[in-house]
């Protein structure tokens, strides 16, 4: 069974940047579709970036275009989140997510995180001066 496995996490001042990683281990990372999730203290989950299995597509919550850039390195099976311009809405825990049957294609509810059979633990994203 695959696992997923985040690290990068950590605090960072408004305006700065921070690179998440999500290792792939149990499978490669060959088709997999991935997708980054935060959840923010007495918030609902929501779904960041996902990064397409079939095609390398990319899609964004509109909060995040242009700052964040999801990205893979299939070599080394690892994901990435490359976090810009960060703010303090930003904080929460960020969860990799991925699945081999599902794909975030244009038009798909990717977001609700209902297609996603594999989670990774979270890594805490504090952004604060």
């Amino acid at each position: 069974q695959v696992q997923l496995v985040e690290s990068g996490g950590g605090l960072v001042q408004p305006g700065g940047s921070l690179r998440l990683s999500c290792a792939v281990s149990g499978s490669t990372l060959g088709y997999y579709t991935i997708a980054w999730f935060r959840q923010a203290p007495g918030k609902e989950r929501e779904g960041v970036s996902c990064i397409s299995g079939s095609d390398e597509s990319t899609y964004y919550v509109d909060s995040v275009k242009g700052r964040f850039t999801i990205s893979r390195d299939k070599a080394k099976d690892t994901a990435y989140l490359e976090m810009a311009s960060m703010k303090p809405e930003d904080t929460a825990v960020y969860y990799c997510v991925g699945d081999l049957n599902y794909d975030c294609i244009e038009g798909s509810s990717w977001y609700t995180g209902l297609g996603f059979h594999s989670w990774g633990q979270g890594t805490q994203v504090t952004v604060s001066s």
